[in-house]
């Protein structure tokens, strides 16, 4: 009889969930960045191993609600957590515990699901404080087991999937075993050049963009066109993220386009725009659009 079932993936924003998943993985369903808020959805993850399925769910980081995109985030988070098998709470170990990581494990525990600790970037740490850090994770949940990783280095994933392999209920698999993602793929593609917006911009605009893939054309075999649209919330982000000359678009379709070839086995035609929209992140009716909630 195989196993499968969620696994929601909670903790302080930038502690290592999204790498996480794609080390577990074994390839990028997720964007990885030091920004806060980089996860804006709940990104699903699927592991798959001979008797068992799991489905990684990647939550946008806890933190308290300051306008309606958050806000969206944070409700994401508490629907995932109540629909989960399992909860694994990630610490980012060179940050040892904090407030933050206690208010997520009092949440996780009021949510239900069995509660697993992974302490990560343990190759960050000398001996000494990571012991000091394990043992005040094993506060945070007396029933949790905990295990240190380093999602980055592959130190410790396996052991930690295998665990949570044997937390799943016995179902049948819920995808295909060569399964990856349930992301649309403009969405995918969508994340992919945010990504790229990100690591060039990471000083100005951490939190101010969001990208929506527009169009996906096939005009012949070998090429892909994609239109992909930019949102920022006033002129001088964008005059930012043009840069002089239009040197920093050209550096981020560059960047993005070679991710997307490699998702699309393909040639690969990006054609970004830019346009301002204020208050974005307030407005529920453009958030619908993009699909975060």
């Amino acid at each position: 009889m195989t196993r499968a079932g969620f696994v929601a993936l909670a903790g302080r924003p930038n502690v290592g969930k999204s790498t996480f998943v794609n080390a577990a993985l074994g390839e990028k369903v997720t964007i990885v960045s030091d920004r806060p808020q980089t996860t804006r959805r709940a990104i699903r993850g699927v592991y798959n191993a001979p008797d068992s399925q799991l489905v990684l769910v990647d939550l946008p980081g806890v933190q308290r609600p300051r306008d309606a995109l958050t806000a969206r985030m944070a409700h994401r988070v508490q629907q995932e957590l109540e629909g989960a098998d399992a909860a694994l709470l990630m610490l980012a170990g060179e940050q040892g515990v904090g407030p933050g990581d206690r208010f997520i494990a009092r949440a996780l525990a009021q949510a239900g699901p069995p509660v697993t600790i992974a302490v990560n970037k343990i190759d960050r740490l000398s001996q000494a404080a990571l012991l000091d850090t394990l043992a005040r994770a094993s506060e945070l949940d007396g029933q949790a087991e905990v295990f240190p990783i380093s999602a980055r280095t592959g130190a410790g994933v396996q052991a930690l999937l295998e665990h949570l392999c044997a937390l799943m209920p016995q179902a049948p698999f819920m995808f295909p075993a060569d399964a990856r993602s349930d992301q649309p793929l403009a969405l995918a593609l969508a994340e992919l050049i945010r990504e790229a917006v990100i690591r060039r911009t990471f000083h100005e605009l951490p939190h101010a963009v969001e990208v929506t893939v527009e169009e996906i054309e096939h005009p012949r075999a070998g090429l892909v066109r994609v239109r992909a649209l930019i949102l920022v919330e006033s002129d001088s982000q964008k005059g930012i993220l043009i840069g002089a000359g239009g040197a920093m678009i050209k550096a981020i379709g560059t960047a993005a386009r070679r991710e997307l070839q490699r998702v699309l086995d393909s040639q690969v035609h990006l054609d970004l725009s830019v346009r301002v929209r204020r208050d974005w992140r307030g407005d529920e009716a453009m958030l619908d659009r993009l699909g975060i909630g």
